[in-house]
């Protein structure tokens, strides 16, 4: 982000470096939600710094730390060891950032900055077992090649995970992307994976796995990625994803506002997903919000926190004229969307109700 203070700016109102990050960064253009899998090349896309060159001959991932046996691994000995896949719904804590009134210059989300995808790798505490953990560590770090300057920090992107959380089933160290090996854009040769957390959480083209004794303190865990009202504020720590529905435009766009034309009765459809849990309920209004009526979920796709379910809602549009569609989802731990975003310097965890505003014309 190039800000996290209170300096925000008009909604509807880019900066030039705004738009330079939008043009090198993309979301996934909604309905794209059709895909169970989204395509590589249509699922959203940050990148804090450079895509880095690899030359994978010379690539290792090293585990060091307070470990019994530092390891150094090529891309050969990741692949014969026992692989798992995942199949992981990853969505961009900055979703949603330019529909804040205020909002920092940062990368101007819409609400595009998901997609869903199987992974498939080793999963991190297979590898931290190889190395033996010792007495005493607390957090692993995840080191990145992607090398820059952020806050005026110069660093290495980097991450941590609790030990708990590392050691856990979830994590893997991915190796592949839908089948295939991961493009570059996507972390290349190998990355980290963190089921059911926000992106920032999952490491790309990382190099380095560190155990540690002392809570990791680098500039993307202690500065970036925190909820504050202001930059003085330590804040707090973003973690998993919060509920969101989307729904595949229905109709037909306008060019410039996007703003949808359906003609007659149909179905609306779209997806869900939580980071707390399995999706409980997903709800659908069709005159901005004064009623609301329950979606249809596709119980085959709402079994876990892991990934997006499938939703469905027979739309009769009864009456000619402009109406506002919204839709919101409820997971199992009790989280609720809410209809207003609750405003923060970053301006992340923009998880407001999805509104769509669509001409009904006459068959």
């Amino acid at each position: 982000m190039l800000t996290d203070d209170a300096e925000g700016l008009e909604k509807g109102v880019f900066t030039e470096p705004e738009i330079r990050l939008a043009m090198r960064n993309h979301g996934m253009p909604l309905e794209a939600l059709r895909y169970d899998l989204t395509p590589p090349g249509l699922h959203y896309l940050l990148t804090h710094f450079d895509i880095p060159s690899v030359d994978l001959d010379a690539w290792t991932l090293g585990i060091d730390g307070l470990v019994e046996r530092p390891l150094s691994l090529s891309m050969a000995h990741l692949q014969a060891l026992p692989q798992e896949v995942r199949t992981v719904t990853m969505e961009c804590a900055g979703n949603g950032r330019s529909a804040l009134d205020q909002r920092p210059a940062s990368q101007p989300w819409v609400l595009e900055a998901v997609g869903t995808s199987r992974w498939a790798g080793v999963p991190v505490s297979a590898l931290l077992e190889r190395a033996g953990v010792r007495e005493g560590a607390i957090e692993v770090v995840f080191c990145s090649l992607d090398h820059g300057i952020d806050g005026g920090v110069e660093q290495h992107y980097e991450r941590s995970l609790p030990l708990e959380l590392a050691r856990s089933a979830e994590p893997i160290v991915a190796i592949s992307m839908n089948d295939d090996p991961l493009p570059p854009q996507h972390g290349f040769p190998a990355r980290l994976l963190v089921p059911g957390w926000y992106g920032m959480t999952n490491v790309k083209w990382l190099s380095r796995i560190t155990v540690v004794n002392t809570p990791f303190d680098g500039y993307q865990q202690a500065v970036a990625y925190r909820v504050r009202q202001t930059s003085d504020e330590q804040g707090e720590a973003i973690t998993r994803m919060l509920p969101r529905a989307l729904m595949v435009p229905p109709g037909i766009p306008d060019f410039a506002s996007r703003d949808r034309t359906v003609v007659g009765p149909c179905t609306i459809d779209g997806r869900a997903w939580s980071g707390w849990g399995a999706i409980e309920r997903v709800d659908l209004s069709t005159d901005g919000g004064e009623r609301w009526q329950p979606a249809t979920l596709d119980q085959r796709t709402s079994d876990g926190h892991a990934h997006w379910c499938s939703w469905s809602y027979r739309w009769e549009a009864p009456e000619p004229g402009e109406h506002v569609l919204m839709v919101r989802a409820r997971d199992t731990a009790g989280n609720e969307q809410p209809d207003e975003p609750d405003w923060n310097a970053g301006g992340y965890l923009n998880n407001a109700v999805q509104r769509v505003v669509v001409t009904v014309r006459a068959s």
